[in-house]
C-alpha cells in the first residue's frame, strides 16, 4: 500500500485564535438579540453529498456562535451559498442567486452574504463576487472551511469585507461541530480531496489532494451517531477506495470496523474510483450485513481509448472484471454509475462502446451526464463536440438503460425488503418513502410516526425508477 504524509492539524495557536473569533461573534450576536434583533442564519447549498456535509459543519458553527438556524434566505440575518464547481450550470445559478439576493440587502442593510466552497475555491469566481456583488461581504474556499469564525469576525465585528483563496495549506480539523439536518441518517466525511486529475474534473483543484481524517476518530464519531439513534451512515470522499493511506488502514478495513459497531444501522458509502475497488472490500461487503447491497461505480466511458484520454487508469475490459468480481461475491448486488456523453473526441464507434458496456453490465441506476467544459482542465481545451450531437447521444443512451433498470427492478416483486422510512414523498405527498440496502426508492402507504424508522416493505409492483410496496411491520 503506497503512503501519504498525513494532514496537517491546527496548532494550538491557531485554535486559540479560532476560538477566540468563536467568543467574538457570539457576544456581539447575543447583544443584538438581547437588544430585540433576530439573527437567523441559512446555509444554501448547490452540489454533492460532500457540500451538504460541509454545510452541515457551517450551520453547526454558526449555532455555535450565536445564531438560529432558518431554511428561507428572507428570515435570514447571515446568508452563506455552499458551491459546486463540477458544471458550468451550478456556476451559473450560484450567480444568479445571489444577484437575487441584492434586494434582501437593501431591505435589510445588516443583512451579511457569503459565499463558500468548490467555485468561490477558483480565483476568477471569487474575484467576480468581490467586484461586481458589493453586497457579498466575504467568500472562502473548501480549505478555509474551519476558519470560517474567523472570517466571520471580521465581517462582524470589523466590518470589513473578506474574500480567502486556497492556498495549498490543506488541513484537517476535527472540532468542527456540524447542525444535522435529519435526525436519523448522517453524512459521516472519512477524507477530502483527490489525486486522480481526471482530464475534465475541476475537483482536485478545488478541494486539494487526497488526505483521511484518522480512523479511530471516524470509528468514535460513527459510535456517538448511533447511540444519538442515528439508523443510516453515509461514508464520504472524492474516492473513499483511497482512504487512509497515511495510516496503513484500508477502507474494506475502516468500514468492517464500523460495521462491527452494536446496533441497528445501515451503512453506505460514495464515490468509489474503478480503479481502486479492491477484492477485499468486495468481500467485506459479502460478509457484513449492515453494508448496504449497493456499489456506486462511475465508469464514464465504455471506450479504453476514450478512458485513456480522461485519465481514467482502466480499461473498459478492466471494468467488465471488476463487476464479475462484484457479482461473484454479491449476486444481487445493485450497482449504479456516472457515466459521460460527448467528452472532446469521442467518436461514435466510442459511443457505441458505451452502449454495449451498459448493455452487458446491466446497472439498476445509472446518472448520465453531457460533458460541461470546466475552464482549468486540460480537456476544456480540446475541440468540443456541438452540443446537438452531445445531446442526441445523451437521449440514444436514455433510451437503452431504462428498459435495462425497469427489468432489473422485477426481481424485487414479492420480497420484503427492509427500508429506512425518509418521511412523506416529495413527489407524491400521499405516500410515503424510504430506500432499500441496495438503494432502491421504495413508495408505500404510511404515518408521519414512522418516519426515521426501520420498515419491512413487501415489494408489489417495480418500475424502472421506484418500488411500490405495502407495510408488513415497523421497528
Amino acid at each position: 500500500m503506497s503512503t501519504r504524509v498525513p494532514a496537517r492539524v491546527p496548532t494550538e495557536e491557531e485554535l486559540l485564535k479560532l476560538n477566540a473569533s468563536i467568543d467574538n461573534v457570539r457576544k456581539t450576536i447575543d447583544k443584538e438579540k438581547s437588544n430585540g434583533k433576530r439573527r437567523n442564519c441559512c446555509v444554501v447549498t448547490y452540489g454533492c453529498q460532500q457540500n451538504e456535509a460541509d454545510s452541515e459543519q457551517v450551520a453547526g458553527m454558526a449555532v455555535e456562535m450565536g445564531y438560529n438556524l432558518t431554511e428561507t434566505t428572507e428570515d435570514a440575518d447571515l446568508i452563506i451559498v455552499n458551491t459546486c464547481a463540477v458544471r458550468e450550470h451550478a456556476e451559473k445559478k450560484v450567480f444568479s442567486i445571489t444577484g437575487g439576493y441584492k434586494h434582501l440587502k437593501d431591505a435589510n442593510p445588516e443583512l451579511i452574504i457569503g459565499i463558500c466552497g468548490c467555485m468561490v475555491s477558483e480565483e476568477k469566481n471569487a474575484e467576480k463576487f468581490k467586484k461586481s456583488y458589493p453586497y457579498v461581504d466575504f467568500t472562502f474556499g473548501t480549505e478555509s472551511l474551519w476558519k470560517f469564525p474567523e472570517i466571520l469576525d471580521v465581517v462582524v465585528n470589523k466590518k470589513k469585507r473578506s474574500f480567502i483563496l486556497n492556498s495549498g495549506d490543506e488541513v484537517i480539523c476535527e472540532r468542527t461541530p456540524s447542525s444535522r439536518k435529519s435526525t436519523f441518517t448522517a453524512w459521516l466525511s472519512i477524507m477530502y480531496g483527490c489525486n486522480n486529475f481526471c482530464t475534465y474534473c475541476i475537483v482536485p483543484y478545488v478541494r486539494g489532494r487526497e488526505r483521511s481524517r484518522r480512523p479511530e476518530v471516524i470509528v468514535e464519531e460513527a459510535k456517538q451517531l448511533i447511540s444519538q439513534g442515528y439508523k443510516e451512515i453515509t461514508l464520504l470522499g472524492q474516492n473513499v477506495n483511497s482512504y487512509g493511506k497515511e495510516y496503513g488502514v484500508s477502507f474494506a478495513s475502516l468500514i468492517k470496523q464500523i460495521a462491527e459497531l452494536d446496533g441497528d444501522f445501515i451503512i453506505r458509502f460514495m464515490s468509489s474510483h474503478p480503479k481502486d475497488m479492491s477484492d477485499e472490500l468486495i468481500q467485506v461487503i459479502a460478509e457484513c450485513p449492515k453494508i448496504e447491497r449497493h456499489i456506486h461505480l462511475p465508469f464514464q466511458s465504455g471506450s479504453s481509448r476514450v478512458l485513456k484520454l480522461m485519465n481514467r487508469h482502466y480499461t473498459k475490459e478492466d471494468y467488465l472484471a471488476l463487476i464479475k468480481r462484484i457479482r461473484d461475491k454479491n449476486p444481487d448486488i445493485s450497482l449504479s454509475a456516472d457515466v459521460m456523453v460527448g467528452f472532446p473526441g469521442e467518436t461514435e464507434e466510442d459511443f457505441q462502446e458505451t452502449l454495449d458496456l451498459i448493455r452487458q453490465v446491466e446497472f439498476d441506476m445509472m446518472f448520465s451526464f453531457i460533458y460541461s467544459p470546466r475552464e482549468g482542465t486540460p480537456a476544456a481545451k480540446e475541440v468540443q463536440m456541438s452540443e446537438k450531437d452531445k445531446t442526441d447521444r445523451y437521449l440514444r443512451l436514455l433510451k437503452v438503460q431504462e428498459p435495462i433498470a425497469e427489468q432489473r427492478a422485477q426481481r424485487f416483486v414479492g420480497r420484503v425488503e427492509k427500508v429506512l422510512v425518509e418521511g412523506r414523498s416529495k413527489n407524491n405527498n400521499e405516500k410515503f418513502t424510504g430506500r432499500d440496502s441496495g438503494l432502491k426508492i421504495i413508495l408505500f402507504d404510511g404515518n408521519d410516526e414512522m418516519t426515521g424508522k426501520f420498515a419491512d416493505i413487501e415489494i408489489t409492483e417495480a418500475h424502472a425508477f421506484a418500488l411500490y410496496g405495502k407495510v408488513i411491520r415497523v421497528y
